[in-house]
This record gives structure tokens, C-alpha cells and sequence, in this order.
């Protein structure tokens, strides 16, 4: 019988609800107990496939090929739990499944509302996730006062008085804002977040503040008494340098202990790997720079684990990664020059792909490490068909449909598809490593598992003109004949991938293909 932890968000929106949830998770998992995680997203889009990155940040794909929300790559990060399908329920789900089921004369001929319909779909997707688990921590997107967030709301109450208070835990995050001109940090806005949250019949039982700083005693002591909890359950959550200094700081608060107590665990005191974790990012002594090209620069989380997953791999070389953000329409090459390798991640459009070719030609002419992801590893293949193979006209069909030469086509399951959201190669997919290549001696296995998330493949009609030019085709998705990964015969490392390595690193268990590009760029930058 699984423990509830609700988290939700006052204030303002983007404090780091998905991080926090994801720390007070990996402290539970550290005590021995089973944890699950599921983010309650109020937009009604049915998941965030069809957003703009501007919207919503990175699209998180699940290993069984679920496009979900960004929070869910955190928690995969923090802690040993799979995401799935269910771990994400969006209320474009919840009413699609009520309309379905009313469209189906499920209901009886009742009027179809939002309370009891809509709220007992949502408890009901809730508690598919609790088998098996000790603890179930379910994040509310938005922030408390939101219209499209209420159903969310009233159902996980509903839901603790079903459960009992004993079996749950509501934790509120806020913002405590610092004024500088006073040199006061305010508590108004969490005093009046915390009533609007009371008023809907939610009483937190920890408030967790955010703030540029942390909260002296006495600020702790005035949101205790105005929010009416426990002094003891008033968190200061500060600024801090890396995101994996959470879990120590919630640690160091009590927090945990705290928890284990409201449910009635036996609390045991463990010491942390987060604390190597982060002892190993402050500590590094060398440093090496990537230039991430993109089109997406502006907003950092688009990019998301894939900037996580180069800090995993500076992890395990022992040195810090300071990425350099290239918006790839608009750069000129010396950026590059101060690069000790190139990135260009996974995307979509045109936007942007003449200067990610750019991008990819100085890293194969000059030598300098490269990796490519998805579409970068499609435009790899593109720059490698116009400027080795002398195919100037090559391209992917879905820049140019009529282009003589598509080195990156659709497949034909893809070319007469009616609808966008969710019908790409989806998930986990085997990938047969070739032997005798770099990426066989990365992985150092034959068969590997990596989540996709695209529509175009490697063209295999130009498979043995490549090949004749110095271009490896290393991984194969055997079952279709299709190309995984390509890397160059003669270059120090240039490997592209058509999968998203990055969904599936962690900071104690990198990606493989990130620690092998962090160590070639640290090898490059010592030449």
C-alpha cells in the first residue's frame, strides 16, 4: 500500500518543482524505500510531442516511446525509477479518456462533469502507478490559482481524504523574493500563495522556499506561523551552482527524516552519493568547452538533458563542461575556434541547418572532436554527401522533398501519415554494434538500447558510396536494416547517432558516448 507526496507550486511558475520533487525522491530511494514519480501537466494538449521547445522546453521521451514533460528526465536522473506512459498525465489525456468513454455511452446517461468525472479519471491514473512502490510523489504542474490547474487540485485532495493524512504529504513550493533597495526578503507572497491553497481545502504540511539566498531563522519562523507549519517543515531551498546540491541541502534540513516520520518509516541515516557527486564538480581542476548548435538557444531547457548528460560525462573524466550556446542561424566560426568540440543536438524544421553544416564541416576539416544527435547526425551524413562525395545538391527530403539527392528520406511507413503527435519511431529500439569500430569500444557491448525520437532515416541506397569515402557505419537497427550511428575512419572522433543518448544518462551512471566525447575534447584541448 503505496505513501503520497504532493508537490505543488506557488507564487510563480519555474521554480524547480521537478528537481525538488525528483531530490526528495532519490533521499527516499537512499533509505531503502521504493519510489515512483508522476507529473500532472494541466494543458490540454494530450502530451508536449507537437510543442515548440519555446513552450514547453525538451520533449522527454520514456523508454516505451511516451512523449512527456522535461520534469521526467529529472527524475530518471535523480533516481533508478523508469518513466513510462503513465508517468506523465496531461489534462488533454483525462478529458480525452471521459469524452471517449462518454462518446461510448459509458456513463450511463449522467450528466458528464468535472467533479466526479473528470477528478476521479485523474485519482484513478494516479493509483495505477502506486503497485509495487512505497512512496508515489505526484508533481502538479502551473502554479496553485491557475484555472486549468483546479481539477488537478480537487482530485489529489479527494484523494488524501481517501487515503488518510497519515498516508500523505502535501509539500508547496514558493518564492520568497529578496528586495535589494530594503535588503529585505519578503514572505507576503508565499502568506497569501498558502491561503489561495487553504482555500481550496489543501493544508501544506512542509513549505518548501525558494530564494536567491538562504532563509535566516527568523523568516522561517514568520512563514511557519502565518501558514500555520511546522517550524521544523519550513525548507530553504537557496540558489545554488549545480542542481545536484539539492538532495544534500534538503538532507542537511531534515527533510527526509522528517518524511520517514509522518509515514512511519524506520529513518536510516545513509551517507549520500550526492555528496561525491558534487564534491566532483566543485573540485575539477581542468574545464573543457563544447559549442552546442542550435536553434533553441535562447531557452536552455530545450536542451536540457542534453546539457545534463555532458555534465555526467565531465563527471566521470573529472572535469567541468562550460557549454557554449551557438544559436546556429546567426554565429561566426571563430566560436568554434574557442571550442574543444562540437555538438550539434537533435531538432526539427529548417531553421538553423545551414549553419549546424557550417558547424559540422569545421569540425570534420579541422579535427576537432564532433558529435551529432538525431537530425545532427542526419546533417552529418548531408555535409559528408555535398563536400566528400560531391553531392551539392544532397539533402534530407524533409528540407527539400525534391532535392536529386536524399541522403535522409522518410521511411515508407511515414510518408502518408495524417496526424503529427506521436506517430515518429518512438522509444527504445537494439542497436547491433559493428566490431572493430570507435562505437563498439565505447559501448564495449554488442547490443545496446537507446531511445529515438524522429521520423527521417539514413538513406541506404548511399550506404556503399559513403562507406567507399572513409564513413563507418557502426550501429544497425537490424530488424529494418537502419543506420544508428556513423562515425569517420580517419578523424580523432566524429560520430553522429540517430538515437537520443542523452535520455539515458545519469550523473552516477553516464552515458557512454558523452564520457568518450568529454575525454576526446579534454585529449583535444591538451594537443
Amino acid at each position: 500500500m503505496s505513501n503520497y507526496i504532493f508537490v505543488v507550486g506557488g507564487v510563480l511558475s519555474s521554480l524547480g518543482k521537478g528537481v525538488a520533487t525528483a531530490s526528495i525522491a532519490s533521499l527516499l530511494e537512499e533509505m531503502g524505500l521504493r519510489v515512483n514519480l508522476l507529473k500532472l501537466d494541466p494543458y490540454l494538449n494530450v502530451d508536449p510531442g507537437t510543442m515548440s521547445p519555446y513552450q514547453h522546453g525538451e520533449v522527454y521521451v520514456t523508454e516505451d516511446g511516451a512523449e512527456t514533460d522535461l520534469d521526467l528526465g529529472h527524475y530518471e536522473r535523480f533516481t533508478h525509477t523508469t518513466m513510462t506512459r503513465d508517468n506523465n498525465i496531461t489534462a488533454g489525456k483525462v478529458y480525452y479518456n471521459v469524452i471517449t468513454r462518454e462518446r461510448e455511452g459509458a456513463y450511463l446517461g449522467a450528466t458528464v462533469q468535472v467533479i466526479p468525472h473528470i477528478t476521479d479519471e485523474i485519482k484513478s491514473l494516479i493509483r495505477k502507478a502506486e503497485k509495487g512502490y512505497d512512496v508515489v510523489l505526484v508533481e502538479v504542474g502551473g502554479t496553485v490559482g491557475d484555472i486549468e490547474g483546479l481539477p488537478f487540485l480537487e482530485a489529489i485532495r479527494q484523494l488524501s481524504m481517501e487515503l488518510g493524512r497519515n498516508r500523505t504529504i502535501f509539500i508547496h513550493t514558493t518564492y520568497v523574493p529578496y528586495v535589494k533597495t530594503t535588503g529585505e526578503l519578503k514572505t507576503k507572497p508565499t502568506q497569501h500563495s498558502v491561503k489561495e491553497l487553504r482555500a481550496i481545502g489543501i493544508q501544506p504540511d512542509v513549505i518548501l522556499c525558494r530564494a536567491e539566498m538562504e532563509l535566516p531563522d527568523g523568516i522561517k519562523d514568520k512563514i511557519a506561523l502565518f501558514t500555520n507549519v511546522d517550524r521544523s517543515a519550513v525548507i530553504s531551498a537557496p540558489d545554488l551552482e549545480y542542481i545536484y546540491e539539492v538532495p544534500l541541502i534538503l538532507k542537511r534540513q531534515k527533510l527526509d527524516r522528517l518524511i520517514a516520520k509522518h509515514f512511519g518509516f524506520e529513518f536510516k541515516e545513509v551517507r549520500s552519493k550526492w555528496e561525491d557527486i558534487v564534491k566532483s564538480l566543485k573540485e575539477a581542476k581542468r574545464n573543457v568547452r563544447v559549442a552546442l548548435v542550435g536553434k533553441y538557444t535562447s531557452l536552455k531547457d530545450s536542451y536540457r538533458s542534453v546539457v545534463e548528460a555532458l555534465t555526467h560525462g565531465g563527471i566521470a573524466n573529472g572535469v567541468r563542461v562550460d557549454v557554449l550556446w551557438i544559436n546556429a542561424e546567426d554565429y561566426e566560426e571563430s566560436a568554434l575556434e574557442e571550442a574543444d568540440g562540437i555538438l550539434v543536438p537533435g531538432g526539427f524544421g529548417e531553421r538553423g541547418v545551414e549553419g549546424k553544416l557550417r558547424a559540422l564541416t569545421y569540425g570534420r576539416v579541422k579535427g576537432k572532436p564532433t558529435f551529432g544527435i538525431c537530425l545532427g547526425m542526419q546533417l552529418m551524413c548531408v555535409e559528408f554527401a555535398r563536400n566528400v562525395l560531391g553531392l551539392h545538391d544532397a539533402n534530407s527530403t524533409e528540407f527539400d522533398p525534391r532535392t536529386p539527392h536524399p541522403v535522409i528520406d522518410l521511411m515508407e511507413s511515414q510518408k502518408n501519415l495524417q496526424r503529427m503527435g506521436g506517430t515518429m519511431r518512438l522509444g527504445s529500439y537494439p542497436c547491433m554494434l559493428v566490431e572493430g569500430t570507435k562505437a563498439k569500444d565505447i559501448y564495449k557491448q554488442d547490443k545496446i538500447y537507446e531511445r529515438h525520437r524522429h521520423r527521417y532515416e539514413f538513406n541506404n541506397s548511399y550506404r556503399k558510396a559513403f562507406e567507399r569515402a572513409g564513413m563507418v557505419f557502426s550501429g544497425i537497427y537490424a530488424e529494418m536494416d537502419l543506420v544508428e550511428i556513423v562515425e569517420l575512419r580517419d578523424h580523432p572522433w566524429y560520430i553522429g547517432c540517430q538515437f537520443h543518448p542523452e535520455f539515458k544518462s545519469k550523473p552516477f551512471d553516464p552515458n557512454p558516448l558523452f564520457v568518450s566525447f568529454i575525454k576526446a575534447c579534454l585529449y583535444s584541448r591538451s594537443r
